[in-house]
């Protein structure tokens, strides 16, 4: 068959595949790093909470990627200073202040992985007409699915596998990112090959620097002289307060050994749990959520999303309390959490949405984006403090430590907060729901 440089299969997997690899290094195989080598729950938490801060302030600077040079090349060169990053992380691994330039060095991954999700978006829709655009939709996501996969899942027992192996945690972590870091450079030379010129590169339509703050500042003052602002915050901000609060701990309880609480999983069963039992269990359960609320419409079903986003966190309590040593029953209770999670996060995902409805719809869902990240980070940042705080805390009388049984509870606790701004958020009770 005849190559067509122009087909969007040759170049879209590889490109949203890359869009997902750096995300998932930066926020969930960097946390299951740092838990491998030592570092402490409060200081890994805080530290690596702060490597959202690039997906938070991405719209104060997505509109200036426009002035210089195409999204094609802005796709490619972020490409290759990711894998420059990756790299930096991999030698950095076996440095005495191997905390420190490594999380320079992831810091600096999210910056620029948060600059390519800017560029390879809006090549996306340069690159192809409008019909194409709805008909790849589907392959965008596919792909970038399957990063989530190798990101969370395949890499993470890669590195158990070697630990097992070598008995050298440094090494095998410091090899994967050496295989993440070869991928992109590999890609990012593919890309320069596979990747055509876009349609229009905007150029004919570049804004001055003037012109882009104006409308910047125009698209930011109307997003909060929407309607009913506040209580939309508070809903971007807090509905996730439960998964954020736990998001930073969940691998760090998974592998701690048994006498600190933990479940004693090896690196390699981690890797299993997150890359394929909860991976799946996500897809389904949104995929569940997004054809509920086209029967019944976003409103009728916040409040069961909100509910099953939470209620499995009980799960947790109970993994803490019980400490079973049956995989079995830990992967089955995993993929209902994971599910309920999928789940849950439909209505969060099309509140967003629903809120950008109007003019500048794109530049407000931009700013509802860069609130979600907030309300994953501000959390998180404590969680770690909290776990290590609570440590010595005998609730329950139970023998040994308690920080995991009793975060637990308290993440169960902040699911207040979720149910608190589902009351007050206002929703169209028509939209989402599909026309008859």
């Amino acid at each position: 068959m005849k190559h067509n440089r122009k087909s969007p299969w040759w170049w879209l997997p590889s490109t949203y595949m890359a869009e997902g690899l750096p995300y998932f290094a930066v926020n969930t195989i960097a946390v299951m790093m740092y838990a491998r080598m030592g570092v402490s729950n409060s200081d890994m938490a805080f530290y690596t909470a702060w490597l959202y801060l690039p997906w938070v302030i991405k719209p104060f600077w997505s509109p200036f990627v426009d002035l210089i040079k195409t999204k094609r090349w802005w796709t490619i060169t972020m490409q290759f200073l990711i894998a420059a990053t990756m790299a930096s992380v991999a030698f950095c691994i076996n440095l005495p202040t191997f905390f420190a330039t490594t999380l320079a060095a992831f810091w600096m991954m999210a910056f620029f992985s948060a600059t390519h999700d800017i560029a390879a978006d809006g090549y996306y829709m340069l690159a192809l007409d409008d019909s194409d655009q709805a008909a790849y939709v589907g392959v965008r996501s596919t792909f970038y699915r399957i990063a989530s996969v190798i990101g969370q899942g395949g890499l993470v027992i890669l590195a158990g596998k070697m630990e097992t192996a070598t008995g050298d945690i440094p090494m095998a972590w410091s090899s994967v990112f050496v295989v993440l870091s070869l991928f992109f450079v590999a890609v990012s030379f593919y890309h320069l090959w596979a990747m055509p010129k876009e349609r229009t590169s905007g150029v004919e339509n570049r804004q001055s620097v003037g012109d882009i703050l104006k409308g910047f500042g125009d698209t930011f003052v109307t997003f909060f002289k929407k309607p009913h602002v506040a209580s939309a915050l508070a809903f971007m901000l807090l509905y996730r307060l439960p998964e954020a609060m736990m998001l930073k701990l969940v691998q760090p309880f998974f592998i701690a050994d048994r006498s600190l609480g933990g479940l004693a999983l090896t690196t390699e069963q981690v890797g299993f749990i997150n890359g394929t039992v909860g991976v799946v269990a996500l897809l389904l359960g949104g995929i569940v959520g997004g054809v509920c609320i086209s029967r019944g419409g976003l409103k009728k079903w916040l409040w069961p999303m909100a509910l099953s986003l939470t209620l499995p966190c009980a799960f947790y309590c109970y993994l803490a309390m019980a400490q079973p040593t049956d995989l079995l029953l830990i992967n089955a209770g995993i993929f209902v959490e994971q599910f309920g999670y999928g789940f849950g996060f439909t209505a969060f995902m099309l509140y967003l949405i629903h809120f950008s409805e109007g003019e500048y719809k794109t530049a407000h869902y931009s700013f509802c984006t860069a609130f979600m990240a907030l309300g994953m980070m501000l959390p998180g940042m404590v969680a770690g403090w909290i776990q290590e705080a609570l440590n010595d805390v005998y609730v329950l009388g139970l023998d040994g430590p308690q920080g995991y049984i009793n975060f637990f509870w308290w993440v169960m606790i902040c699911s207040i907060a979720t149910f608190v701004v589902c009351t007050i958020v206002k929703i169209d009770p028509n939209f989402g729901k599909k026309k008859q």
